[in-house]
């Protein structure tokens, strides 16, 4: 091996043609402008005008002159060859057969060109890579690719592997020992004490004080919110969370942290002072603001599931129990009214009014005891006064009186919560803060007056319970009422993010995040030309109401024509349905044909094969910074791989070989796997998707949608949230994934239960693992909201959610005044451009923050929307939504292309989603995840197997296409397009499995007979 981080293979491609490069690769490097002819022509034979250009272009390409310029690939010399006018490009092998000619040409080529010796930059490539490696912790293989990059830019030939390997390893160390040194530097000798006693076990324990405070909660229970809250205020009593970090790189803290929160503290102990006390700072760090997370994190679901849900579940219980009785009751009473009625009406008949049947009160109840008993009548009266809620209730106040008798669930935590978690509000959120402060105050008391507390909290049915409780005495209030009143408007609050904690992290102040200031006003440049968005909101503003007016005009000038549109007697917009599209016999065939040539294999050689296509294994990286030193680590990766990905755990890939034994397994997992290298490792796989010739038939890479895959996790987790129609009884989790119209899964978040899409979409787009930046975005309905609209439009998304209830979506004008045919009666809103002008300043940072990743969409979107309700900023947003939807909507209209462009999308996510499906078939297809972390680095294997699966499948797929056009089989272009990756009845994922990966001299196992069937 010529370094310890490069394989021999990966030293070999080292400045060198590994692969012929690709018709784009031609035309960018290999192009010879008018200048490159002019030097090219001035060499007198054809060999060596062919050899020079080779030479010239070469060097672009590969940042080094070849030791043999004869060596080049064919295809390079033929495409110089076809622009220089030379018939024969054989001649090349005749450069340089006369000793010097080559070595003078490359010295010609580096003088007219510029290009400098690796000696002269030397020290500023080092510096260069001391900045990147201190503040991006990078690996050493992407170091050494980024500074190749570096010096091909920078037009300097590239120095033998192994001493620009020995550069980059050495500024690496450094650069890592830099930030150990740094930061037991910030530790006194006490804090020091402190952190490694972290490490040991005390007496009568198993696992070391570090292992039981990283553990966060996982039941939902009022002593689970009690122990969170303990947790997180012993951490916050380390007293690390005061140690000023900010001058390091929270890239750099954030892995030394997760090496802190995944390693194992024996290993810890192992290494250096330095080492081991900057891992631990920064894992309590971490921590300190984790903790406070994951208590709020439970004290949501607490609320929303044990407290709110579960009385509102009880109410309709203990209603359905007395139904019977008060339908009972009802009856009588509407019988003996009805007597009550007959009797003391006046009496019409034939025209004539008779006076009432009774002319007493005692008349008339002889008459009502004829039917009803007074006594049962009585028992009636007084059921429904017990069974039904007053006149002026409403409809919460069965459900919140029975909320108060479960005051014992929060008694144990409250006290501790505003101790241990540092709230803070908004103006809106500062009554509720308030309340929640003085509770303590009021509990256990006999009696608390109304003076004591903020009445003005009292909404509802509240009111009634709080002040007018029948075991009241008068001038008191009932205070456990009052606490409910109070967290269930807490929870409303934190949710909107008026309430928030200075101590949290994912609870915290977004506003606080936001670009201000003098950051703001540097970035707004950077950010107005990227997003190509103008300072100033008129003339935009004026070009898009032009571009609105225009399209309802044109589209409606071609409703008459346009059989698949139709306009209710509301005037609201219905459409056809979509005709599938018809399957040529030609498309059956070759679909046919494809599919039984793919070969037959078992998952674990696809991985294996896969990987040694792209390299993706050498993105797996060790988590405590060393080098790896294991043989066929990637064997081991594969065999991690499939036990994830497949849900199966470890037994089914274990085998007698090293690299599969249960104790190299369970390292390489615990040091090796986590959701950054599974992230690395699919970027290399995505890239080598979009250059397989029949993936980009199926498209450019720029279209791509997001959609949930639900999974039901039957432990108990805080991570996971109910809902009947997708988890049962039980809680569940969704993964909420891209994938573009290549096929290429670009990347996913995890999110608890099943919140709605749309507030999550933004944030999955910026966050990809890998590939291009989409252009246009399929969602389904769940992902859409006026607000979301404007933010992706902000964002220079093109948004296309598909509108299942198309008819009551209103649609958009600007002129109050104009006829636009057809539509006029569903153009039935307004948009106010001058509120999105009003607040054009705040959009703009608002889309700026998102965009520098400064703050989270999740967060902003929350934040523009209060109780349902979007904020004034919220609103100015949902209108500039509302003229992109509306386009939107009239281009659904317009052009049925595009509404089946969207369905094709949307078939694509299924069709992945099946795969994934059949792929995560272990323990039912059931998520055993208790932690979110753990959830995210399984639903990450998952991912990187479906994508490795996908590119192994779309190159034999490429492979049998190519080679039935050559045996003449008619392959069309439009059949090819509709090919899909997501077969998988050549892939055996279940039982156990085979780890061989065949000598594959030409790249690729052989094809299988287009007439094979699977017995064979």
């Amino acid at each position: 091996m010529a370094v310890e981080f490069l394989t021999d293979e990966q030293a070999a491609r080292y400045g060198a043609f590994h692969e012929v490069p690709s018709r784009a690769e031609l035309e960018r490097y290999f192009f010879l402008d008018d200048a490159d002819r002019e030097a090219v022509q001035a060499k007198r034979r054809s060999h060596n005008r062919l050899g020079y250009a080779v030479q010239l272009t070469s060097v672009r390409f590969l940042g080094r002159f070849m030791p043999d310029p004869r060596q080049v690939p064919a295809e390079v010399a033929e495409y110089l060859a076809g622009q220089l006018e030379i018939e024969d490009a054989s001649c090349l092998k005749l450069y340089g057969e006369r000793d010097g000619t080559a070595r003078t040409h490359a010295g010609e080529i580096q003088e007219a060109g510029g290009w400098r010796d690796f000696a002269e930059i030397r020290e500023e490539l080092a510096g260069w890579l001391d900045a990147r490696a201190w503040t991006t912790g990078d690996g050493p293989k992407a170091l050494f690719d980024a500074a190749a990059g570096w010096l091909r830019e920078g037009r300097v030939l590239l120095p033998g592997v192994s001493r620009l390997a020995r550069l980059v390893g050495s500024v690496r160390e450094a650069a890592n020992q830099r930030l150990w040194d740094t930061l037991y530097g910030m530790l006194g000798v006490g804090q020091r004490a402190v952190l490694d006693s972290l490490l040991t076990v005390p007496s009568g324990e198993r696992v070391s004080e570090l292992d039981r405070l990283r553990r966060g909660p996982v039941r939902v229970s009022g002593p689970q919110m009690k122990r969170a809250l303990e947790r997180a205020a012993e951490i916050a009593a380390l007293g690390m969370g005061a140690v000023d970090v900010s001058g390091i790189p929270p890239r750099r803290l954030a892995e030394l942290s997760r090496y802190g929160v995944d390693g194992k503290a024996s290993l810890l102990r192992r290494h250096s002072d330095a080492r081991r006390l900057a891992t631990l700072l920064a894992t309590t760090v971490y921590l300190t603001s984790r903790a406070v997370d994951d208590a709020l994190d439970l004290l949501e679901v607490l609320i929303a599931t044990k407290l709110l849900a579960r009385a509102e579940r009880e109410s309709a219980k203990e209603k359905l129990k007395t139904l019977p009785r008060v339908e009972r009751a009802s009856a009588k009473l509407a019988t003996a009214f009805q007597v009550v009625f007959d009797t003391t009406s006046e009496q019409v008949d034939t025209g004539e009014i008779a006076p009432p049947k009774v002319e007493s009160l005692e008349a008339m109840w002889a008459a009502i005891e004829q039917v009803v008993p007074r006594h049962e009548l009585a028992a009636a009266i007084a059921a429904l006064f017990e069974l039904t809620p007053p006149l002026d209730s409403d409809a919460d106040e069965a459900w919140r009186a029975m909320l108060v008798n479960r005051f014992g669930t929060v008694r144990p935590f409250l006290k501790l919560l505003i101790t241990v978690v540092d709230f803070d509000a908004t103006p809106e959120g500062e009554p509720v803060l308030s309340a929640l402060l003085s509770l303590p105050e009021l509990m256990g008391r006999k009696k608390v007056g109304p003076a004591e507390i903020d009445t003005g909290l009292l909404t509802g049915s509240w009111r009634r319970l709080v002040l007018s409780a029948p075991h009241l005495e008068p001038g008191t209030v009932d205070w456990k009422a009052y606490t409910f009143c109070v967290l269930e408007q807490l929870h409303r609050m934190l949710r909107s993010k008026q309430v928030f904690a200075r101590n949290s992290s994912k609870w915290g102040d977004p506003r606080a995040k936001l670009l201000a200031g003098e950051a703001w006003q540097q970035a707004r440049p950077t950010v107005l030309a990227s997003l190509n968005l103008p300072g100033e909101a008129g003339a935009h503003l004026a070009a898009r109401a032009a571009l609105l007016d225009g399209t309802y005009r044109e589209v409606a000038a071609r409703v008459p024509d346009n059989a698949q549109i139709v306009f209710d007697d509301d005037g609201r917009l219905h459409f056809a349905a979509l005709e599938p599209e018809p399957e040529p016999a030609s498309l059956l065939d070759l679909r046919a044909a494809v599919n039984a040539m793919l070969p037959r294999v078992d998952l674990p050689e696809v991985l294996l094969e896969v990987m040694s296509w792209t390299g993706a294994d050498q993105a797996f990286t060790s988590v405590t910074g060393g080098e790896a030193r294991l043989k066929d680590l990637h064997v081991t990766i594969a065999g991690l791989l499939v036990a994830h990905g497949c849900n199966v755990g470890y037994t089914p890939v274990m085998g007698g070989a090293d690299a599969l034994k249960y104790g190299r397994l369970s390292h390489v997992d615990q040091t090796y796997l986590r959701l950054a290298t599974y992230r690395a490792a699919n970027a290399a796989l995505i890239e080598h998707q979009a250059s397989i010739p029949l993936a980009q038939a199926w498209g450019g890479g720029l279209v791509a949608s997001v959609d949930g895959m639900r999974f039901v996790v039957p432990v108990p987790s805080v991570y996971a949230r109910p809902n009947p129609k997708y988890f049962g009884r039980r809680g569940g989790t969704t993964w909420l994934n891209m994938i573009n119209d290549q096929a290429a899964g670009l990347g996913g978040r995890v999110v608890a239960g099943t919140p709605r899409d749309s507030l999550y979409v933004l944030d999955v787009l910026y966050d990809r693992d890998g590939g291009k930046r989409p252009e246009m975005i399929v969602t389904d309905t769940a992902s859409y909201s006026d607000i979301v609209f404007g933010l992706l439009t902000l964002a220079g998304f093109a948004y296309a959610p598909q509108l299942a209830d198309l008819p009551d979506q209103k649609m958009w004008r600007i002129d109050r005044t104009a006829d636009y045919g057809a539509f006029q009666d569903a153009a039935r809103g307004r948009v106010d451009l001058a509120r999105i002008e009003r607040h054009w300043e705040d959009i703009l940072r608002i889309i700026g923050s998102i965009h520098t990743g400064t703050v989270r969409a999740y967060d902003v979107i929350r934040m523009l929307s209060r109780e349902g309700r979007p904020t004034p900023l919220g609103e100015a947003i949902a209108h500039y939504g509302r003229i992109a939807k509306t386009l939107h909507i009239l281009r659904l209209a317009d052009e049925p292309g595009y509404r089946r462009q969207i369905k094709v999308q949307a078939n694509l996510q299924e069709g992945r989603h099946a795969l994934a499906r059949k792929i995560f078939h272990g323990r039912a297809g059931q998520l055993y995840q208790r932690y979110q972390d753990g959830m995210e680095d399984q639903i990450g294997a998952l991912g990187l197997v479906l994508n490795a699966l996908v590119l192994f499948t779309t190159r034999y797929m490429d492979a049998a296409v190519t080679r039935l056009r050559a045996d003449g089989f008619d392959v069309r272009d439009e059949d090819v397009a509709r090919l899909s990756p997501f077969v998988r009845h050549h892939v055996n994922v279940l039982g156990r499995y085979s780890f061989q990966l065949p000598d594959l001299p030409g790249g690729l196992r052989p094809l299988r007979d287009k007439h094979a069937t699977d017995d064979e």
